[in-house]
């Protein structure tokens, strides 16, 4: 019988922080991109959103996303799945997205 790992969590939301918007620079988690992560298994769904409806980085996001996610310990499928309610609203972003955007000069 073999031996299933439990997918920590913490890990998976610290993984998106490489997950970066190219339009603005910073990454989906202090976006506040991510709305949430299930894991089932060996599978993390990761429900996110895109600060517009026509972006035009949704490949890339996802790819990075599925990219990211796939090296924590334990994962051996991800899916992203994208929704737009709620839409998203720079409200979402985490202090430490608001003070890089600071940063940036916006």
């Amino acid at each position: 019988m073999s031996e299933t790992k439990t997918i920590n969590e913490e890990e998976v939301w610290e993984v998106l922080k490489v997950v970066t918007d190219p339009e603005i620079g910073i990454d989906v988690v202090n976006l506040g991109l991510v709305y949430g992560i299930d894991i089932e298994d060996s599978t993390v769904k990761v429900r996110m959103t895109l600060t517009s409806m026509g972006c035009p980085a949704t490949g890339l996001i996802e790819f990075q996303a599925k990219e990211a996610v796939g090296t924590v310990d334990g994962v051996d499928d991800v899916v992203v799945e994208f929704t737009f309610d709620p839409p998203w609203s720079p409200d979402r972003m985490t202090e430490e997205g608001r003070d890089m955007l600071q940063a940036m000069g916006y």
